[in-house]
């Protein structure tokens, strides 16, 4: 049992003994001690006064005086005002210390039998463009959550829904037929995806123009962008595809296949992978026979166009297009048929859809859709809604080729990592192999931590030098701190000093010292919090504050040269147990750290 769940029983008994009333365990408040007064945990008094019918200070030295004699880990009490601030004896400290030692995966819940089930979905790419800055974030973070909830105990899927159908795609094809002279990957050594995409950029720059002649010979900007002949000639491409007209369908899954190859390089270098990938050219097909159905159960209504609809409007919401006039699907259409086989297949607790907050209101629809059709798991949908991401420089647009592409972005932080690494000499003696895999587990820290310590709904600016910068709040700061306490413990067992496996408890430690073990025994509620909220934000904010105090003890407090043996014996066991926190917290948020910089 912590010390806090021991103090707030206490309190409970402290208010019966001494005011003869009973109260819940809940109605107890107990909060770190602020730094500058002298105690670690709090219980907040002013609940209790309608008991005590006294003022706040002689309430607290009530519960101060009860508590100290009742609890042995308490040795000492002050009050300031209505705030009981408690000292908790240096002994117990280093019992929790030793605990967290000894236990493996310390922080972790283990899967146990019946344990929730959960997917979640990331990444989502379009088959018509590379990866991009915005899906580095959507990659990472879901990947993160992913970690976080498997720490807390939940089955977690980790899935990827390919959207590999539709005009956009049709849009790449085209503009290859018609532009490409049957160039390839291999004909250009051109990366298959960085290939596609350069024909989607090529469709909207002959777009444009056809748009322009057409407004020249007097017609509509807004007509001439429906009539422009490239846009009809791939709306025909895309109900040939879905007549599955052959000639059609093989072009289609020749340059899907490019671009899915260029994908996988992409996710192994970002270091994020997926359970199951499914493809929207196959799910569309479900979510198109549930429409029908309830159409023809008259939960849906179909206009004389022939276009199928959903009515919100008791929802306080309009009307979803579910079906074009053609009979060709939408996204949300698809989204449909996806979430019933997942939930079919897997009978799934929760679906976590991790997609940029402009979908707000998509996922408000599908859940509200799934409802009326008749599916009672329409409200385990959870959509983990983020912010967009920025550069200095401004906003991404993919179809006028001005994004930053994902491998370019990546390559480019190794490259950074490696010009640093040599300016401040971290890699002197390494081999060339070994400084390789550092500068690798420097930029993509860099990378992932810069953009997963911001709060999942806000919007970012991405600065790839202020991230590989190894002072502040930043991954390489946090990856040195790491390798310093591997370089602590490594030098002092070839010093043949003894790293026990459990620290004396008659020390008289450092209020440092202390504050350090108390950010230890916080790490398993850092990661439920982490795991509730699904924000990897607070695991790196947490591991950056660790690596900050531990900072400023290794700068105070003699490790190796610490004369008293047991003292020096402790340091060490406090050193590698933070060392293996930053290890684990760094690993929620999919980052290695170098043993050695």
């Amino acid at each position: 049992m912590s010390i806090e769940s021991i103090i707030k029983s206490k309190v409970v008994e402290a208010v019966n003994s001494c005011y003869g009333q009973g109260i819940e365990e809940k109605t107890v408040q107990i909060q770190k001690t602020r730094r500058e007064f002298e105690g670690d945990l709090t219980v907040v008094v002013f609940p209790f006064l309608r008991f005590s019918k006294k003022s706040p200070e002689e309430t607290a030295n009530d519960l101060g005086q009860f508590l100290t004699e009742n609890i042995a880990a308490v040795s000492a009490f002050n009050v300031v005002k209505g705030f009981l601030n408690l000292v908790i004896d240096n002994s117990h400290w280093i019992s929790v210390l030793n605990e967290a030692v000894k236990t493996e995966n310390y922080g972790f819940t283990p899967l146990a039998e019946g344990a929730k089930k959960v997917m979640i979905e990331y990444s989502s790419p379009n088959t018509n463009k590379p990866l991009h800055l915005g899906h580095i974030r959507n990659n990472l973070l879901g990947y993160s959550v992913a970690q976080i909830l498997k720490a807390n105990g939940y089955e977690v899927i980790k899935v990827n829904l390919v959207n590999d159908r539709g005009i956009h795609i049709c849009k790449s094809m085209l503009a290859w037929l018609r532009f490409g002279e049957g160039e390839t990957p291999e004909s250009t050594g051109i990366k298959g995806d960085h290939l596609v995409g350069k024909y989607y950029v090529k469709f909207d720059q002959e777009y444009k123009k056809e748009i322009e002649a057409l407004v020249a010979e007097g017609m509509e900007a807004d007509e001439a962008k429906k009539q422009a002949p490239l846009l009809l000639e791939a709306q025909e491409m895309l109900r040939k595809w879905e007549a599955g007209d052959e000639e059609t369908v093989a072009l289609w899954r020749k340059m899907n296949d490019w671009v899915l190859a260029g994908f996988d390089i992409t996710y192994k270098k970002m270091g994020v992978d997926f359970d199951k990938v499914y493809f929207e050219s196959n799910t569309y097909k479900q979510g198109k026979a549930i429409v029908e159905k309830g159409l023809a159960d008259g939960v849906l209504y179909q206009k004389d166009t022939g276009s199928v609809w959903a009515n919100l409007e008791a929802d306080g919401l309009d009307h979803k297009l579910l079906l074009r006039d053609d009979g060709t699907s939408v996204y949300m259409t698809q989204d449909i048929g996806t979430a019933f086989e997942r939930f079919d297949e897997f009978n799934i607790d929760e679906h976590v859809y991790v997609v940029g907050n402009e979908q707000n209101y998509h996922f408000q629809v599908l859940s509200l859709i799934l409802g009326k059709l008749g599916y009672e798991w329409h409200d385990k949908i959870q959509h983990l809604s983020y912010g967009m991401v920025e550069l200095p420089e401004g906003k991404m647009k993919s179809r006028e080729g001005t994004v930053v592409d994902a491998d370019d972005l990546m390559e480019e932080m190794v490259n950074t990592a490696r010009e640093t690494s040599k300016e401040l000499g971290k890699l002197e003696g390494y081999s060339e192999e070994e400084a390789e895999d550092v500068f690798e587990k420097v930029a993509m820290g860099a990378l992932k931590y810069f953009i997963l310590k911001v709060d999942p709904k806000k919007n970012m600016m991405f600065n790839p030098k202020e991230s590989i910068d190894f002072n502040g709040n930043t991954g390489p700061f946090i990856q040195y701190t790491y390798a310093r306490i591997k370089s602590v413990v490594r030098k002092a067992i070839d010093a043949g000093f003894d790293i026990p496996e459990a620290a004396s408890s008659n020390l008289n430690i450092s209020e440092k010292e202390s504050f350090l073990i108390q950010m230890v025994a916080n790490y398993p509620t850092v990661i439920k919090e982490a795991g509730k909220e699904t924000s990897p934000a607070q695991i790196s904010n947490y591991v950056y504050d660790l690596v900050k105090e531990y900072n400023q003890f290794y700068h105070d407090h003699p490790i190796a040269k610490e004369e008293n043996t047991d003292l020096r014996a402790f340091r060490l066991v406090l050193s590698k147990q933070i060392g293996e926190i930053i290890k684990s917290g760094m690993s929620l948020l999919g980052i290695g750290v170098p043993e050695r910089m």
